[in-house]
């Protein structure tokens, strides 16, 4: 056991005991409100979806099934063992189709061998009640959770990011599928456009006193290509980067703020160093955590 957090594997183990899970990639073939123009275009400033799909995901060129096998094909030449938890990640999986389109592909992807779980990638203004309804009735067979994209508490923030939804929304969605029985996760970035870590660290407290189960934090990176990286280069004034010392205060500071009961999935992103313009820190999650760690035994000892 984690002496200062839940971690992810300690959380995962208390719903599969005894059992190694993995997740898997899949790519549905969705898009975004804030990029298709249902509400918006271009998307949130700082996305390029290939900077966290991995190869064997290669979206709607290939069907679930196939991308599945390649996944489980990938992971198990090192575990045999290994149980899954498919997680459509790509994108926005609850946008662009109709719950019963929704529901035939997480019925597919379900029903697989070795499957212990479903996770859905969304956002909290993407969750109608109808659909809720529908990944309830599969949480009822096995496990179902629902990350969603939060990133910041600060309404101002999300419009200069170009989000499209509100802290509002947010709160919403969640208490809507907890009230279900649906597992919750947020995702939450620090160093966004005119935020203080500080202002981050406010997200974070807001995010404890919601019904969630997990929590991923992850650095700003600025992806080549994008507009944040357009708007980085042209020196836009609210745009700065953390130090990797800074970065890691805040999370010490995170994690003293985030509630037992919710687990921390992750300190860190890892985006193909060639597609990173900033941070440069090189570092893997696992790199990252034991610094974390270091500087978290010392504040205790202190």
């Amino acid at each position: 056991m984690n002496p200062f957090y839940t971690d992810y594997s300690e959380y995962l183990g208390g719903i599969f005991p005894g059992v190694k899970v993995q997740k898997i990639s899949v790519d549905a073939g969705r898009s975004c409100p804030n990029r298709d123009g249902t509400i918006g275009r271009g998307g949130c400033i700082y996305c390029d979806n290939r900077s966290f799909t991995p190869g064997y995901c290669s979206g709607s060129n290939d069907g679930i099934l196939s991308q599945i096998a390649k996944g489980k094909g990938f992971f198990a030449r090192k575990y045999p063992e290994m149980k899954y938890l498919v997680y459509f990640q790509s994108y926005t999986f609850t946008h662009g189709a109709s719950t019963a389109e929704a529901a035939e592909m997480v019925r597919t992807a379900i029903g697989t061998e070795n499957t212990v779980g479903i996770i859905i990638g969304t956002r909290p203004d993407c969750v109608p009640d109808e659909m809720l309804g529908m990944l309830a009735g599969f949480n009822r067979e096995k496990p179902v959770f629902i990350e969603f994209g939060a990133e910041s508490s600060c309404d101002a923030t999300l419009g200069r990011i170009n989000r499209g939804h509100t802290w509002a929304d947010t709160t919403d969605a969640v208490r809507r599928a907890s009230s279900l029985g649906i597992r919750c996760g947020l995702h939450l970035i620090a160093g966004l456009p005119g935020e203080t870590l500080a202002d981050a660290i406010e997200t974070v407290k807001k995010s404890g006193e919601l019904p969630i189960d997990s929590i991923k934090l992850h650095q700003l990176q600025i992806i080549k290509g994008t507009e944040l990286w357009r708007q980085w280069k042209d020196g836009a004034a609210d745009i700065r980067i953390p130090s990797l010392e800074e970065y890691v205060d805040f999370c010490a500071e995170a994690v003293d703020a985030v509630p037992r009961h919710i687990a921390i999935e992750r300190f860190l992103s890892q985006a193909p160093p060639d597609m990173v313009e900033a941070p440069c820190w090189r570092l893997k999650n696992y790199q990252f955590t034991d610094i974390l760690m270091k500087r978290l035994k010392e504040h205790r000892s202190y």
